[in-house]
């Protein structure tokens, strides 16, 4: 047995260079090319990605060393755990990775790891479903910035979001293989629910010791190094999707699925911009926007898009869990599941949203928002994060008072 693996990583190994080597071949053949594809990959960072992230990057690692995090998790305890199966603390990750996308839930669930806040499996379920694009990107970006159709913002958020439920409730499902046991999130038992979130945040605070300077320092310089990172995935990843444009591979991919396309009466000229989706995210969106077929199909191929998110993004998520026990399988898995219920539920939701569209409610989003600029979208998003953490105090702390509200019945005899 021993044998066999040490063959097969030699094999990898071997394929590994070989297409390395093949790459950096082909990128010297089409120099000019390259260099577009990576200007074109630069601008989607600063202009979208950088202003989006950076709020959030900072102020979950600051909320993170000041206990913050650790309070919230204890309100949610009772909440996250018998649903989903992961510690409240979870909460916090899942809200961050809705309200401010990609890869920001990942990083967050691998501090939870790291801070031994949930165990292995734990952490495979969380990052299943808490690493989701964010609504600012879904209408602002694709819908209005791409397409140009504000309504259809509304189809591809709420088929995202409630596909991303569903995995995540499928997630739970994904059996105990740790024997050791996470730190648990609740401290030990005295008084109300809201005295053990004070004493956690306080224990957490403790723990840590970095004075505020130093802690806010600490975030900036690991935001930066992660933003750079993030930004360099994608300049890579888009220089990947344009050389397999120019050397060909696409139009084989296309030749090779155009027959099974056309026996769905589905146009295959969707098949290079649906590739370049498969690569990253944002490209991907952006070239089956412009595509000649119909709204329909465009819509679901940008929902599957979406909610697959690209190897650039896995590629992101897999550096952000570098250095715990969270397997990157299951979350691969429940991407392509996102992707697939995303498609579907937009075909279920086309007539109903657009009914409820030209009815004359008006989407929840600026109009122009896709070509705002740097600060307007550094200020939404910065307003964003400060909402979703007071969100989630003020969830947690509604729903103890709920939990603990007692009915009592008076019988008149």
């Amino acid at each position: 047995m021993p044998g066999k693996k040490q063959s097969i990583s030699r094999w990898f190994a071997y394929l590994s260079a070989a297409v390395a080597l093949l790459l950096t071949i082909t990128i010297l053949r089409y120099p000019e090319v390259a260099f577009t594809a990576s200007l074109e990959g630069l601008k989607i960072w600063f202009d979208i990605v950088l202003p989006a992230l950076l709020p959030f990057f900072v102020m979950s690692e600051i909320l993170m060393g000041l206990g913050v995090v650790h309070f919230i998790g204890v309100l949610l305890e009772p909440f996250m755990r018998p649903l989903f199966r992961i510690p409240g603390v979870g909460a916090f990750a899942v809200a961050m990775g809705l309200a401010s996308g990609y890869p920001i839930g990942a990083k967050i669930t691998a501090q939870l790891r790291r801070e031994d806040l949930c165990n292995g499996v734990e952490g495979e379920r969380l990052v299943s479903f808490a690493n989701t694009a964010d609504p600012l990107f879904m209408v602002g970006a694709v819908a209005i910035g791409m397409f140009g159709i504000q309504e259809i913002g509304w189809t591809i958020a709420a088929a995202h979001y409630l596909s991303v439920v569903i995995v995540g409730f499928l997630m739970r499902f994904i059996p105990e293989k740790d024997t050791s046991t996470a730190r648990p999130s609740l401290p030990p038992r005295r008084a109300n629910i809201i005295s053990r979130a004070f004493s956690a945040l306080e224990e957490a605070r403790i723990r840590d010791g970095r004075s505020f300077g130093q802690l806010f320092g600490d975030a900036i310089r690991e935001t930066f190094s992660s933003m750079l990172f993030i930004g360099g995935c994608i300049m890579i990843f888009s220089v990947l999707g344009r050389i397999l444009d120019v050397s060909g591979v696409t139009q084989a991919i296309q030749n090779c699925l155009g027959v099974f396309f056309r026996s769905i009466a589905i146009n295959d000229a969707v098949i290079p911009p649906l590739v370049r989706g498969i690569i990253e995210i944002t490209i991907g969106c952006e070239a089956i926007s412009q595509v000649n077929a119909p709204l329909l199909l465009r819509t679901v191929l940008a929902s599957f898009i979406i909610g697959w998110s690209g190897l650039s993004v896995h590629a992101q998520v897999a550096t952000m869990l570098r250095g715990t026990d969270i397997r990157l399988g299951p979350y691969i898995v429940a991407r392509a599941l996102h992707g697939i219920l995303a498609a579907v539920l937009t075909v279920i939701l086309w007539r109903p949203i657009a009914a409820m569209a030209a009815s004359g409610i008006s989407i929840p989003f600026t109009v122009g928002l896709g070509e705002a600029p740097f600060f307007t979208r550094m200020g939404i998003s910065l307003r964003t994060a400060a909402a979703t953490t007071g969100c989630l105090i003020g969830l947690g702390t509604i729903l103890n008072l709920v939990r603990n509200v007692r009915i009592i019945f008076i019988r008149v005899r």
